[in-house]
């Protein structure tokens, strides 16, 4: 992300004054490159990946500036508590790339745990369970519930956000657009002994503090609970089971990052008619997107957008549009199963290019399991992995890198199918089994650091976990230039 150096955020009421001059101009910028770029052909693929940490226990880091060859780039990230690692640069395309990504994500491991005292680690799980929880930080901060402050949250301190102004500035000015605080409420796990209804009381609340919280959910009401994660967000990776010391019934994070960043009006989300706002936005900027872009994909846009039609006429005017072009994507997991997921994304997105300029056939549509899409079944659908290995068996790949391939696919075939794991099943089971839980779905002190160490140990690699991961051996290569620390 990019971070101002020089100058100073500012303010919503301050913002407001310029919000359409930066519209306006923000889509002539988008149309000069657009045409400037739009009959570039035949580029090659450039890919990367992007893991967040949490540093447990652990003091500020320094950021160094390196020369543009290193195989490492870090940057701050949301939390005070965070960082964020990168390739120094882009993958190409070129299959034997895909062998390198776990080197580079190992690197960035061990640069960044070599800055730590003994007793810290960073760690990339994607949720910290006690996330929000009394004493969660070191040293602890008392949340600040008043109207100067950033989050304005009963539970998350606005010394966890990181001390750029460019976060804080975002907390506030996302809480002032909408004119509330952000609300979360997902769903609380009903185990055996768990309170029903599940209400919590909040000592610290005053006025309209809570007012947004619900029965049977776990309230949480700052941006920190979103962008305060690292970065999983794939089905296939779910990973996010645990909130603010919950056992929740969700799986993924995406829905509480989605509020947590939601910015829109009363007006806007359709609790009051319309007076200071143009439209009802039926869900946050931050979300899933409602249509395709490419022209294969336009039959199955069936859901009504919320459209400026004033821009929206200025875009065509200018032929922009999404034919013959390249729409690229970004996506994000943590280096658990970051790599697998990584390489196994920019060999679809190259099995896709290939087949995309094939004759299209008449198309059916049925509703399948994820392991019907990904895995197939004889007489509904090839799969996609059967699609794959189909195109990887035409390609020229040397073998340690074919080796390395199969192995990340066969963690996402088994991860489909049931056979193994995903990172949410695999904590749930965790917390379950472990002697202090008390089928109550609260993840007390001990039961968050014992699961903590377990993740650490697995991640560097100190205990297997065949159940998460099954039995690999890996043939990756190094990547760059030796990482200097």
């Amino acid at each position: 992300m990019g971070l101002l150096s020089a100058g100073s955020p500012l303010s919503w009421e301050e913002t407001k004054k310029y919000a359409d001059h930066v519209r306006q101009h923000g889509i002539i910028q988008f149309l000069n490159i657009y045409h400037k770029l739009k009959d570039r052909q035949k580029d090659v693929l450039k890919w990367g990946d992007e893991v967040s940490c949490d540093m447990q226990l652990i003091y500020p880091l320094c950021f160094y500036s390196y020369p543009y060859s290193h195989p490492t780039l870090w940057r701050p990230e949301y939390g005070s508590y965070m960082i964020e690692g990168t390739p120094g640069q882009p993958y190409g395309g070129t299959m034997a790339e895909f062998n390198t990504v776990e080197d580079n994500m190992r690197k960035r491991r061990q640069e960044a745990s070599s800055l730590l005292p003994n007793n810290q680690s960073i760690c990339t799980v994607t949720s910290f369970p006690r996330l929000g929880c009394p004493g969660f930080t070191l040293p602890e901060f008392l949340p600040t519930p008043v109207e100067k402050g950033a989050s304005k949250s009963l539970f998350f301190p606005d010394e966890a956000i990181n001390k750029h102004p460019r976060f804080s500035t975002l907390t506030r000015n996302i809480r002032h657009r909408r004119g509330e605080k952000v609300s979360i409420n997902v769903p609380i796990f009903r185990d055996q002994n768990t309170p029903s209804p599940f209400i919590e009381k909040f000592p610290n609340a005053t006025g309209d503090d809570a007012k947004a919280a619900m029965p049977d959910h776990i309230y949480m009401d700052a941006m920190g609970f979103g962008m305060g994660n690292c970065c999983l967000q794939m089905a296939l990776s779910a990973a996010a089971p645990f909130y603010r010391g919950y056992v929740s019934d969700i799986d993924c994070r995406w829905g509480v990052i989605s509020a947590s960043v939601d910015d829109r009006t009363k007006e806007e989300r359709g609790l009051e008619p319309l007076k200071n706002n143009k439209y009802r936005i039926s869900k946050s900027r931050y979300d899933s997107i409602d249509s395709y872009l490419s022209t294969c994909g336009e039959k199955y846009n069936d859901i009504d957008l919320t459209i400026d039609k004033e821009v929206c006429s200025q875009l065509i005017k200018e032929g922009n549009g999404a034919r013959n072009t390249g729409i690229g994507q970004r996506t994000q997991r943590g280096d658990i199963a970051g790599s697998w997921g990584q390489a196994g994304i920019a060999a679809v997105d190259g099995c896709y290019t290939t087949l995309n300029g094939a004759e299209a056939e008449p198309e059916d549509y049925t509703l399948m399991s994820i392991d019907t899409i990904i895995n197939g079944k004889e007489g509904v659908f090839p799969g996609l992995l059967p699609i794959l290995n189909s195109y990887l068996e035409n390609m020229e790949v040397d073998v340690d890198t074919r080796c390395t391939i199969l192995n990340y696919l066969k963690l996402i075939k088994k991860r489909a199918s049931g056979e193994l794991m995903t990172v949410a099943r695999w904590m749930r089971e965790f917390v379950s089994n472990h002697p202090d839980y008390k089928h109550d779905s609260v993840i007390t002190d001990k039961i968050n650091y014992d699961l903590m160490v377990r993740c650490n140990k697995i991640a560097n690699g100190q205990t297997s976990c065949p159940d998460l991961v099954g039995f690999t051996t890996s043939k990756t290569k190094p990547s760059g230039n030796e990482t200097i620390v």
